[in-house]
């Protein structure tokens, strides 16, 4: 039975800690957007996968090791940066011991690695990122990397990622002839059919909902639950993603209207409130 209510439906489907960061910002611009209180939106947390760092005892050392003749390291995400700091614990230049140039894909992995003191250095390492928002993604880094002008035969780049994931960028750096070592930080577990989140998807119209999906993982764990344990289906819902990439998987598990916007949390937020206006 849909919950009774005028107001829209927001999912927020990042990991926990990575949501709650986004449901504050979104209430608070919501709040002063001028909506009328009875227009307000429910706001709804569902960590589709959630985040678990490696623990491995040996994998600092391993990391130590990979490092030593490094002359790239690229983190894919916010969450790659965030475990290894933890299993270094101490500076990255003090653990690096030189000057490695780092390589990231977007904003948000730019801004974890400041909070980490990454670029502002005495002598800042330098960070490579996609020029341009709208291409932040593996593309769009290897353009950047492309116009070092390296000889890339020459060169070792270490990648650190999570378990899976997508590996275009590794592939990419081996065809031009670079030596590449991928090691995985992290694990992503889905969410558990049985934990108590689902319930509120169950009792929600999706035809005043916004789904905000920010992993194609996600997305397509989240299109298998539907399928499998959902009567409703998601033709009648609304997604909003920030890479096409998303938008694709998003289409491709059924949501009836996909949105595309810039990459970014402001993206999100402005395009969460234009939704609500319509």
């Amino acid at each position: 039975m849909p919950i009774a209510m005028s107001a829209k439906t927001i999912i927020v489907t990042r990991p926990s800690g990575q949501a709650r960061q986004l449901i504050e910002v979104l209430s608070k611009v919501i709040e002063s957007s001028g909506l009328t209180r009875r227009s307000f939106p429910e706001i709804v947390s569902l960590p589709l996968l959630t985040i678990v760092p490696a623990t491995d005892e040996q994998l600092a050392d391993h990391i130590a090791t990979a490092l030593t003749d490094a002359d790239l390291a690229i983190f894919v995400s916010p969450n790659a940066i965030e475990c290894v700091m933890r299993l270094l614990e101490q500076d990255w230049q003090d653990f690096s011991k030189k000057t490695i140039p780092i390589g990231v894909m977007g904003g948000s992995s730019k801004f974890a690695l400041q909070n980490h003191g990454i670029g502002q250095e005495a002598q800042p390492t330098p960070i490579l990122i996609p020029r341009n928002n709208d291409s932040w993604d593996s593309e769009g880094l290897w353009q950047e990397l492309q116009a070092l002008g390296w000889n890339w035969a020459s060169k070792k780049v270490v990648i650190f990622k999570g378990e899976g994931g997508r590996d275009w960028l590794a592939d990419t750096l081996k065809k031009a002839g670079a030596t590449v070592e991928a090691i995985s930080t992290y694990t992503r577990v889905p969410l558990d059919l049985d934990n108590s989140a689902w319930q509120a998807i169950r009792e929600m119209d999706f035809s005043k909902s916004l789904w905000l999906l920010t992993s194609s993982e996600a997305v397509r764990y989240l299109g298998r639950v539907m399928k499998d344990q959902f009567a409703q289906n998601l033709q009648n819902a609304s997604a909003l993603c920030p890479h096409h990439n998303i938008a694709d998987a998003a289409e491709m598990i059924g949501f009836g209207e996909v949105f595309t916007t810039e990459p970014g949390d402001e993206a999100l937020v402005k395009a969460t409130l234009a939704w609500l206006t319509i």
